[in-house]
């Protein structure tokens, strides 16, 4: 009890795990109660199958998805390897009878943890949540019509995804880079039971990045990543080039066509019009489009 009174508050490492409801602000209200007892039920069913004590493990309810740490005492193999099996087979079971299949998204990452009365914090808990919020987890989800995805950090696939392990095959992981609020990271997704995911089509934006930002790349390794970014955003440097929106300044020294909009602003060029086109609002109580 001492000692346990001494180490609140002192980060330890564990592992931790974010878990998210595809799309769960379609559900609603009636429906989310029963969305949310199928991830527990799909988890600690998981668990308990896995051989890891419910008591074991810490875990916060998040909504439409929950945060687990893991202590170092349990192995991290166990969870990325049978445990995600569990996992994976628990939730297509529960799919079986829904006509709009429940889909998770799982992201890992081992880092300092720190304990208190109301949940766990760190910046190893704000990167695993990222991840599993990031925008590549969301769109393979989608876009290869898959029940799960996994995503870890660069590190954890470093550290014990490369070296396998049972239910473990590192090249059923493909990597990619990230564009976070924290900045640039690395990450590696893996759909249970299929081959390493072709992350190439995915959307150019994580979520809550700066418009303009860096893109989201595919990568075969860090540095093939950099570069497939630095292209883009040439690309998209080049086919901004010729046209910009003045910010005021009065500076055009580039001298490329500028537009200053105090309202709306529509630019139209090399178009034919087959039928009568309205273009702006209708103001007033009359019925004349201005």
């Amino acid at each position: 009890m001492e000692h346990d009174a001494l180490d609140a508050g002192e980060a330890r490492y564990e592992l931790v795990i974010s878990v998210d409801a595809r799309r769960s602000g379609q559900y609603s209200d009636a429906e989310k109660p029963r969305m949310r007892e199928r991830i527990y039920r799909v988890l600690e069913t998981a668990f308990a199958q896995a051989g890891v004590g419910r008591d074991a493990v810490h875990m916060e309810d998040r909504g439409d998805g929950v945060l687990v740490s893991v202590p170092g005492r349990i192995a991290v193999t166990r969870l990325l390897g049978l445990w995600m099996v569990e996992v994976h087979e628990n939730l297509r079971e529960e799919n079986r009878s829904l006509l709009v299949p429940l889909g998770l998204r799982v992201a890992m990452h081992v880092g300092p943890v720190r304990h208190d009365s109301r949940g766990i914090s760190g910046r190893a808990v704000d990167l695993t949540c990222r991840l599993a919020d990031s925008a590549v987890a969301r769109q393979l989800l989608d876009r290869e019509r898959a029940d799960l995805v996994l995503a870890v950090s660069d590190s954890l696939y470093v550290d014990v995804v490369s070296a396998g392990g049972k239910f473990i095959e590192p090249a059923r992981f493909s990597p990619a880079r990230l564009a976070l609020k924290e900045g640039e990271v690395s990450a590696w997704f893996h759909l249970p039971g299929r081959p390493a995911p072709d992350i190439g089509p995915i959307a150019a934006e994580e979520p809550g990045a700066p418009a303009g930002g860096p893109p989201a790349a595919p990568v075969g390794g860090p540095e093939a990543a950099l570069a497939a970014m630095d292209a883009a955003l040439a690309a998209r440097a080049a086919a901004a080039a010729g046209r910009r929106v003045d910010d005021g300044d009065g500076d055009d020294e580039d001298g490329a066509e500028r537009y200053r909009a105090q309202g709306d602003l529509s630019v139209h060029r090399n178009n034919v019009y087959q039928q009568p086109v309205h273009i702006g609002r209708v103001t007033g109580d009359s019925h004349r489009k201005d």
